[in-house]
C-alpha cells in the first residue's frame, strides 16, 4: 500500500470525506510532504560530506550555532523544531562550514528523538573530522508536548552531548557553553 493511499484511508478513519474538494488531494500532498520531511533516510554521511575536509593548523573551537533544525518525533509523528550548536576541535582537517548544517538536517529529517539526535551529529561530526572533541547543544520545542498531553505551550527541551575533550576538559566544556549563550 503506497503512503498516498495510507493517507486517504487515514481521513477516512478520521470520519472524513477524501473525495471532498478540500481534501481531494490531500492525499498526495501530505505524502509527497513526508517524504520531504523524511529525506535523512535517503542521504548518508558520506554524500552530505562529499570531501569537504580541508587541511588547517586551528586547533582551537570551531563552532557553529543557531542551526535551525526541524525534525518529527517518534512516538507521535509531530514536529519538533530547534536549533543546534556545534562545536569541534580540529586535529588537521576543518569540515567545510555548510556541511555541519547538512549534517544537522540529514540526521533531523527522520523519525527522531532528541536525546538520540545529539548524538547522531556528534558521532557524525567525530567521524568526518577525527576531532579531539565534539560537541552539540540542541534546543527544541516539541509539538507533541505543546499541542496534546500536558499541553505546556512554554517549554522546551535542551540536550547535550560531549565527546573527547569537551566531556574530559571542564575548561573546554565551559568555553563552548559560554560561546552559545
Amino acid at each position: 500500500m503506497s503512503l498516498e493511499s495510507n493517507y486517504h484511508a487515514i481521513l477516512q478513519s478520521l470520519g472524513e470525506d477524501p473525495d471532498r474538494e478540500g481534501l481531494r488531494d490531500t492525499p498526495k500532498r501530505a505524502a509527497k510532504a513526508m517524504h520531504y520531511l523524511c529525506q535523512g533516510y535517503r542521504q548518508s554521511l558520506e554524500e552530505i560530506v562529499n570531501g569537504a575536509l580541508f587541511s588547517s593548523d586551528t586547533s582551537e573551537i570551531v563552532l557553529v550555532k543557531n542551526i535551525e533544525l526541524y525534525s518529527l518525533c517518534e512516538h507521535h509523528m509531530l514536529p519538533f523544531i530547534g536549533k543546534a550548536h556545534v562545536a569541534y576541535l580540529p586535529k588537521g582537517k576543518v569540515l567545510g562550514l555548510s556541511k555541519v548544517a547538512r549534517i544537522v538536517d540529514m540526521y533531523a529529517r527522520r523519525l527522531q528523538i532528541q536525546e538520540n539526535l545529539s548524538r547522531q551529529i556528534a558521532e557524525a561530526v567525530q567521524q568526518v573530522t577525527g576531532a579531539s572533541g565534539v560537541a552539540v547543544v540542541i534546543e527544541a520545542q516539541h509539538m507533541c508536548m505543546m499541542m496534546r498531553g500536558v499541553e505546556k505551550q512554554n517549554s522546551s527541551m535542551v540536550t547535550s552531548v560531549m565527546l573527547g575533550e569537551f566531556h574530559d576538559n571542564p575548561a573546554t566544556r565551559a568555553e563552548f557553553l559560554n560561546l552559545i549563550r
